[in-house]
């Protein structure tokens, strides 16, 4: 049940009863997705970088999608990409931008990526960490510097990873079933 309402004209509304269906998930819900435990955040990057970290929030297997907020507590290459499917971003926090565009995305800044993009992503010096919030959906294709795929990067990769490190911090790897939908 949320908060109770105070002088809200909805108050005393009763919720949907059988709100969830047979075999549907509840809701994922969680508070403050840029901020929290550390050990949420996995190491990340290609090839991995020093001080870029992923936290997911939301992963769909069955649709190869991700939700996560990506963190880079530096400047730095967080890594080259080309993405086959639409990529979503919401900036936090920090400062970012992609080499190939000519903006850069600070608090608050929203982001549709199409199809077919390939880019560099940055991370400038701030104050702030960059903290992204990205729904990725479908595989990252890995670049070198002349726009050559190199390697993969998809829902099954990032699970793996993040189960590894989540059993190797502590947390035990079971932590990540709580995330899929």
């Amino acid at each position: 049940m949320p908060e109770a309402p105070t002088t809200e004209p909805w108050a005393g509304t009763p919720p949907v009863p059988h709100a969830l269906r047979p075999g549907a998930k509840p809701e994922a819900y969680m508070a403050k997705i840029a901020e929290g435990d550390e050990r949420l955040w996995v190491p990340i990057g290609r090839p991995q970088v020093e001080d870029v970290y992923s936290k997911p929030v939301w992963i769909s297997p069955t649709l190869n999608m991700w939700a996560d907020v990506l963190m880079a507590k530096k400047p730095c290459i967080v890594n080259r990409h080309y993405h086959p499917k639409p990529i979503w971003a919401y900036t936090i926090s920090g400062k970012w931008a992609y080499l190939e565009h000519d903006w850069t995305a600070t608090a608050g800044d929203f982001i549709f990526e199409t199809p077919g993009e390939s880019h560099t992503l940055v991370s400038y010096a701030h104050p702030d960490p960059m903290k992204v919030f990205f729904v990725v959906s479908g595989p990252l294709m890995w670049l070198d510097e002349q726009g050559n795929t190199v390697g993969h990067y998809d829902v099954f990769d990032y699970m793996r990873d993040a189960r590894a490190h989540y059993e190797e911090c502590g947390i035990g790897a079971a932590y990540l079933d709580t995330l899929i939908r």
